[in-house]
């Protein structure tokens, strides 16, 4: 059953109640001066937790995708498919940025 947020308009009272939709209906209609406040709802990813999740397939090629598209973006560094000349070239570069740092 979901749980509601409620607001007692007299009292300005906000409080959590669990109940069905056909409760939640007939509570509404018999009790005037209460109101139903809109909230952001709970999304439950599983059993695992947030750290744990794995991505299928499919989404790794869309990431890769949207890599390859735009190869200057932190979603580049991470995700798309780069040849062994690109890695070094990206590692002497940031070598060399870091030395000219250290001369200023």
């Amino acid at each position: 059953m979901p749980i509601y947020t409620f607001e007692n308009k007299k009292t300005g009272k906000v409080y959590d109640d669990m109940m069905s939709i056909a409760e939640k209906e007939a509570f509404l209609k018999k009790n005037k001066h209460i109101e139903q406040k809109l909230t952001t709802i709970n999304i439950s990813s599983g059993v695992r937790g947030m750290g744990n999740m794995k991505n299928d397939g499919g989404w790794k090629d869309n990431l890769s995708r949207i890599a390859d598209a735009h190869p200057t973006s932190e979603l580049a560094q991470q995700h798309r498919k780069r040849s062994i000349k690109e890695v070094k070239t990206q590692q002497a570069v940031a070598k060399h940025r870091k030395r000219q740092q250290g001369k200023k």
